[in-house]
C-alpha cells in the first residue's frame, strides 16, 4: 500500500501560479527543466522558495538572495530530515489524490454494496484475473454488512477473451448480477453475448483502461480508497490481511 505520488499534469491545473506571479528566472528555469506547476511556498530560514513539477516527482526551486541563481533540489533539516516531501505532500500529492478520487466517483462501475457504506473502494478487475476473483471474495463479508461499497471498473488486456467476457458482462440485462454470478462460479458461468459489441461499452472499457494507466497502475487488480487522513491510497495486486483491514475496517461479525 501507498500513498498515490503520480502526478499526471491534466489532474493539477488548480496548482499552476499565474505566470506574473513567478520571477522571471523561476519561471525560465522552470522552461529550461521541464518543470511545471510552480507554487511558492513559505520554506524555513527566509529563503524564497517553489515548489514543481518534474515528471512524475516534486522537486524544490531556490533563489539566491541576489535573484540571479536558481538552486534545485531538495530541502534539509539540521536532523538530516527531507522537509521537502512533507511540502510535497501538502501541496501537490493530496490534492492531486483527491482530484483523482472525484475523478473515480465520476465513473460508470458495477456497484456493489449499499450507497450509504461508510467505505468505498474502487478497483480495476480483468475477468481473467484471479487475484481480481480472490479479491472481490474476501470483499464480501464487508459488502454484504453495509461496510463497504465495491465499484468494479472492468479492463480486459490479460487474455485474448478478456474483451469479449467484459463486453458480455457489461452488456447483460444485469452486469452486477452477471458480475456476481461470474465470480462466484470461478468465471464459468458467462451471459450469451448476442449480436457484436456495441461502441459504447468498447469505448467504456477504453476509458477504464486509461484511466488505469493515468493512476499509475500496470497490473489487476488495481485498488483505490480514501483513508482515515482523505489521502488517496493504492493497492495493486492481491492485499494482504492487513491491507484489507485498512482499507475495508474491521471484519464484520
Amino acid at each position: 500500500m501507498r500513498n498515490l505520488l503520480l502526478m499526471t499534469t491534466w489532474f493539477i491545473p488548480a496548482l499552476a501560479m499565474a505566470a506574473s506571479d513567478i520571477p522571471p528566472i523561476v519561471k525560465q528555469f522552470g522552461e529550461q527543466q521541464g518543470i511545471q506547476n510552480i507554487k511558492e511556498i513559505d520554506a524555513p530560514g527566509g529563503v524564497k522558495s517553489w515548489i514543481g513539477q518534474y515528471q512524475d516527482m516534486g522537486v524544490t526551486l531556490f533563489m539566491t538572495p541576489d535573484g540571479k541563481h536558481i538552486i534545485s533540489g531538495y530541502l534539509y533539516d539540521d536532523k538530516g530530515k527531507n522537509i521537502s516531501e512533507a511540502y510535497f505532500q501538502k501541496e501537490i500529492y493530496i490534492p492531486l489524490g483527491r482530484q483523482m478520487w472525484d475523478t473515480l466517483n465520476k465513473t460508470q462501475p458495477l456497484k456493489e454494496g449499499a450507497q450509504t457504506a461508510p467505505r468505498k473502494v474502487y478497483v480495476f478487475a480483468d475477468p481473467f484475473c484471479p487475484y481480481c476473483k480472490k479479491f472481490w471474495a474476501e470483499a464480501q463479508p464487508w459488502v454484504k454488512a453495509g461496510k463497504v461499497q465495491l465499484n468494479t471498473l472492468l479492463v480486459a488486456f490479460l487474455n485474448p477473451k478478456s474483451g469479449p467476457n467484459a463486453t458480455a458482462i457489461l452488456n447483460a440485462a444485469d452486469p452486477v448480477a452477471a458480475w456476481k454470478e461470474y465470480e462466484l462460479s470461478g468465471g464459468k458461468i458467462l451471459p450469451e453475448l448476442k449480436g457484436t459489441s456495441s461502441r459504447e461499452t468498447f469505448n467504456l472499457l477504453q476509458q477504464h483502461q486509461k484511466l488505469m494507466d493515468e493512476l499509475g497502475a500496470n497490473a489487476t487488480p488495481a485498488i483505490y480508497y480514501m483513508n482515515d487522513r482523505n489521502e488517496l491510497q493504492q493497492v495493486v495486486g492481491m492485499p494482504d490481511q492487513k491491507q484489507l483491514l485498512e482499507m475495508f475496517g474491521p471484519k464484520p461479525d
